[in-house]
């Protein structure tokens, strides 16, 4: 697989939503390109940023078709879209819709239900929805998030996918925080699984350790900085300031969960982009907690 089709810097970006809960449909494509416009190589349209499972497979398929139109203004921005659910046919509809409509790949969850599900288990899973709805030249990047997710991928899993689908299982977003499992990644997979960081203070570590990209929530509101480490490292320039206050700003965001309502907040407040309103059981943030959040991001 050639690195390049994916490597790069990705939001995992928010689903903008009206004060009803609809989707704002014609606001999502817009906002994709704010994103292009500061610097994100593309982004992945519902993952758990984005309040993926909060939306029906109809939803989803009209998120999809209106984050298209972002390619009218930015035809090269990539566009991957999160397919995982616990129910397997769901996923394979939802990764053959996503392929259908001309995604560069799919970001897939393990089936997060099913938290003691064997290793077995997810093998025949992803084998599945694989071979029945990822085409001969489709990448797929599974998604392991142990702390949300309730399971993930272990090495030898991951080897297995990898020597059955050489092509198809592309690569991993990373979002288990977990140096050890990152440099066993680097040590057994080299350049030939395209790994992204899920956390943006571990972004230079995780590039010095054969990581590709990144696709991170903060990369809503922080893509400058991360486009321009990004840059700066395959420059090999000094990026260790750089990456200091990436993490400080990463760091001030965790304080403040979840992120989809944080970040649509500072969306309106830092970005000039509209007011938008999250999906229960998510709820917006509190005016006292904005103003905190706020003024410790410009501090």
């Amino acid at each position: 697989m050639a690195i390049s089709v994916l490597a790069g810097v990705f939001a995992a970006a928010i689903t903008p939503l009206k004060s009803d809960s609809s989707i704002d449909l014609e606001a999502l494509p817009v906002f994709l390109g704010f994103l292009a416009s500061r610097g994100c190589h593309g982004a992945l349209v519902l993952g758990t940023t984005g309040e993926g499972p909060s939306f029906s497979p109809e939803e989803r398929l009209d998120i999809w078709r209106a984050a298209l139109r972002v390619r009218e203004s930015y035809p090269e921005f990539r566009l991957l879209a999160g397919t995982g659910t616990p129910s397997l046919t769901e996923t394979i509809n939802l990764t053959k819709l996503a392929f259908d409509l001309g995604y560069d790949a799919v970001v897939t969850l393990p089936p997060y239900y099913f938290r003691n599900a064997s290793e077995e288990g997810l093998y025949k899973w992803f084998e599945t929805v694989i071979a029945q709805a990822v085409p001969s030249d489709g990448l797929l990047l599974g998604y392991h998030f142990p702390a949300v997710a309730g399971l993930g991928f272990s090495i030898q899993l991951l080897s297995r996918l990898k020597e059955s689908f050489p092509h198809q299982f592309a690569g991993l977003k990373d979002s288990s925080h977990d140096k050890d499992f990152g440099r066993a990644l680097a040590e057994r997979f080299g350049t030939d699984l395209a790994v992204f960081s899920g956390t943006d203070s571990d972004f230079l570590w995780a590039l010095q350790n054969r990581a590709v990209g990144c696709i991170t929530a903060p990369a809503n509101i922080l893509s400058p900085d991360l486009r321009q480490l990004y840059d700066a490292f395959s420059r090999r320039a000094d990026v260790s300031e750089m990456q200091s206050r990436i993490t400080r700003q990463r760091h001030v965001l965790e304080r403040y969960p979840p992120f989809p309502a944080t970040l649509k907040a500072l969306l309106a407040r830092l970005c000039g982009q509209a007011r938008w309103s999250v999906r229960p059981p998510l709820v917006s943030i509190s005016g006292r907690d904005e103003e905190r959040v706020v003024g410790e991001l410009s501090y």
